[in-house]
Parts: structure tokens; sequence; C-alpha cells
């Protein structure tokens, strides 16, 4: 359960919001034509701007020729590589390797992006591209009419989704190998592709610009172990594959920093690929997956580590065990958490992964302060509901 933030009343100190990435599926109106004038020259100075722009093209016309006359190039053209061709791209030789294993997904009125990764026609996607749908369009390449795709299974508490296709019906299909989230490294270069703003499968590369991050899954609860990125990515490209420079997922791109803008501002995060690597499977046989559930949610405490108890949900597991809430007004009074079976807890994010390894039904020892004074009390874990109270 996602712990709870106070706003700041600073506007600028306070956490950036943020959007889901689908995109509805009407094209970009028309840009309007309009007449533009040349500006207009210096007043005054007329034929002193003209004197400057001509020294600043002969300066610059110098330039090239002294380059072309030191790489001994004959004039006729300029100097090329060995073989007389440009270098490839680290991007583009990725983008040409996997780019037929990304795919658009479309659920009524929006789309969002996919990606192949088994043979059998197997695509993973977000849970809010396919929100409620049972079926979904896949398109495999630009042109090409929409594939029916069966939705085997999706998991919002980690925004995932796998959708199945008939590989009879669907072209070459080009499964994506799944990387190594947790060897991930910020600097590392990575290449996003999708169908951002209503465009045809588009690519954009960036860097890991941090790591461990949280956001808000569509039912509420936090997904943990996010990757932010600097690449590129706008609506539409939910769902999409964020990849290494060996063309390995590495993250399934689902949301962007707003900062209150409809763009992009240079912030986006991925859900990590070993989290895709655990719930996919289960998807795919159509398991609902059951996660533990403690019925607390949390912020720091005034003072010290730990994570303040800030509400207690009602007939919950840490209700029944009377953990107790701070108070609304003052924020004083409430139990702070500092060990849960048998881990530290020294910030709010600690209780959920406190609890991860565990089943509903399992007895956690939980401990906490209480008054000054260390307490330990046994919860047994409720099973998550499917939206957050």
């Amino acid at each position: 359960m996602p712990a709870e933030r106070p706003l700041w009343a600073d506007p600028i100190a306070r956490e950036p919001e943020r959007a889901w990435l689908e995109r509805p599926t009407q094209p970009l109106p028309p840009r309007e034509p309009r007449d533009e004038e040349p500006p207009e020259p210096p007043r005054g100075g007329g034929r002193r701007w003209l004197i400057a722009a001509l020294a600043v093209s002969l300066l610059a016309l110098a330039g090239v020729t002294g380059a072309l006359i030191a790489g001994g190039n004959d004039g006729g053209s300029l100097p090329t590589v060995a073989g007389g061709k440009v270098p490839e791209s680290k991007a583009g030789a990725v983008y040409a390797a996997v780019r037929d294993g990304v795919v658009q997904i479309r659920a009524g009125s929006g789309s969002g992006s996919g990606f192949v990764v088994k043979d059998d026609g197997t695509v993973v996607t977000n849970a809010h591209v396919v929100g409620e749908s049972k079926t979904v369009g896949v398109i495999f390449n630009d042109s090409d009419k929409p594939v029916r795709g069966r939705v085997l299974g999706t998991d919002p508490s980690t925004d995932l989704a796998v959708v199945r296709v008939d590989p009879d019906d669907a072209p070459r299909l080009r499964p994506l190998p799944l990387g190594d989230s947790e060897s991930v490294q910020v600097g590392d270069q990575v290449i996003a592709i999708g169908y951002p703003l209503g465009l045809d499968r588009t690519v954009t590369a960036g860097i890991v610009s941090g790591l461990g991050r949280e956001i808000e899954a569509p039912n509420g609860f936090s997904i943990d172990k996010v990757i932010q990125t600097d690449a590129p990515i706008n609506p539409g490209n939910s769902g999409g594959p964020l990849l290494d420079q060996r063309g390995r997922v590495i993250g399934v791109n689902s949301q962007i920093a707003t900062a209150g803008t409809p763009g992009n501002v240079g912030i986006g995060f991925a859900v990590p690929s070993n989290t895709v690597r655990d719930i996919a499977p289960k998807l795919e046989t159509g398991t609902t997956i059951a996660r533990p559930y403690l019925g607390v949610s949390t912020s720091e405490p005034l003072t010290g580590s730990g994570a303040l108890v800030r509400s207690v949900v009602a007939g919950g597991p840490a209700a029944r065990a009377g953990l107790r809430a701070a108070s609304k007004t003052s924020g004083e009074g409430g139990d702070v958490i500092v060990a849960v079976n048998g881990r530290p807890v020294s910030t709010p994010e600690d209780v959920a992964a406190g609890i991860s390894s565990s089943k509903p039904g399992d007895r956690v020892s939980v401990v906490v302060i209480r008054d000054g004074r260390r307490q330990t009390l046994e919860i047994t874990l409720g099973t998550r509901p499917t939206r957050l109270p």
C-alpha cells in the first residue's frame, strides 16, 4: 500500500503530477496555416547589419574550405568514412533488430503499445491500455489491419496485461528477450519504442535517470522498483518496451511526470522487466494474483526513521491487531513501524517490502514504537482488495 505523502505548501517542492500514457485514436487536428512576414532589419543600422552578416558568412565559408583542404578532399564533395557510408547509430541498430516485435494495441476508443514475448502470439502491454476489454486490436506493421487479440489476464497492481493473437493471423512473430532489470544502472543508455500521439512506430533514446522509484498503479496501490528514464515518451507509448543497448527489454513504459503540462518533460517511468518475468506467466493462465494486505497507510515520522501509521483500514488486518493511527490534525500519537517480519523499516516503502514475500493468511510480526516503547504485534495478513479503499 503506498505511503501517504502530505502536500507541500511550496509548489516547487511538491511531487510531480503523473499521467498514464494511453492515447485516443482520433487524429491530431490539422495545423492552421498562417502567413508569416520576414522580420524587419534593425532600424537605423541596416548597413551595419548587412556588413556583419556578410562577414560571418565569409568566415564560415573560409572554415569549410580549410576543412576540405586539410582533409585532402578534391573539393567536389564532403569527406566520408571508409566505404562511403555513415556508421549506423546504436539506437538505429537496436530499432532495426527489434521493431517487428513492437505492436500497437487498440482497445475501445484508445490506443497504446505492446511487444511480443513468445512465438505463440503472446504480447505484453499495460493493464490500463486494455482496461476492461476482453479482446483488443493488435497492429504488427503500420499499414496492416488490426489482428484480433484475446486478453488472457490483467494485473492492475503492476499495471501489466497479457494478450494473445493467433499466430496464423499475424505476420512473422518477433519475440523480444527480457533483460535483468536488477542489473540496470543509472546512466545506462536506453531506447523506447512505441506509438506516441497517434503516430506510427517511433523510436526515442535516452538514459536511465533513476532507479527504485515508486509510482501509483491503476488500482491506487503502488508499484515499486520502477525505472526512471529521460527517453522521450508520450501518450500512446504505454505498454511499449524500454530496451537496453543489446535490444533486451528492461522495462514496460507506463507513466510520465507531467508537472501540470500535457506532454513529456523528460521524466518517464517503466515497470521493471523482472516484474514482467514474474507476473506474465501467471496472467497467461488466467490466474488471479492474490497479494498480502496489511491495511495501513504510512508516511515518514516527524522525527527519526521508520513508518508512521497515518490511517488504518476499518476491519482490516492491522485494525484487528490493534495498530494505532496518528491524529489527522496534529500527526501525533500514531504507532511508528520499525520492523516487519524481522526486517528493519527505515522508510514507509519498507513496510510493503516486509510483507512482499508473504501470502494472504500468513502471520507476521510487526514491531512498533508506541508512546516511546517498543511493542510487537502479531498480524494475520489479508488479501489485497481490487482497489485501494
